[in-house]
């Protein structure tokens, strides 16, 4: 069972899980449950690791959320993160009313001119 299997499982069973640094914020404690805990050992900088890009996603995601709060004329919002992934930039878009995606677009192939092409060319009805 890998990383993403078990934080499903511990939340599925009604547990709260989040990286705190290099260790693991679990609640209520799971020290009742022997099996568990040693899958936890086994996998935890796996288990950290999905958890720290979980919460980076999260921050992107209410970046990009805010700059459409900001202006109610805006459709859509785009956010580049360029310093959280060494290979790539991240883009995160909004949709007023439709919701957020996220890519990575390796650095070496990123054209932003061809960005803003393609985002004034994609309305909301582009989108599936």
């Amino acid at each position: 069972m890998g990383a993403p299997d078990i934080i499903f499982e511990l939340r599925n069973a009604g547990y709260s899980i989040r990286a705190d640094g290099g260790y693991l914020d679990i609640s209520p404690a799971v020290d009742s449950q022997p099996n568990l805990l040693q899958q936890l050992k086994q996998c935890k900088p796996e288990i950290l690791a999905a958890l720290q890009l979980e919460q980076q996603q999260e921050a992107r995601r209410e970046n990009v959320l805010r700059i459409l709060e900001a202006d109610s004329t805006l459709k859509r919002a785009v956010y580049a993160d360029s310093k959280s992934d060494v290979n790539n930039i991240i883009l995160i878009i909004a949709i007023r009313n439709l919701g957020t995606c996220e890519m990575a677009v390796p650095k070496a192939n990123l054209d932003p001119w061809q960005l803003l092409v393609l985002i004034d060319k994609a309305g909301t009805d582009y989108i599936h």
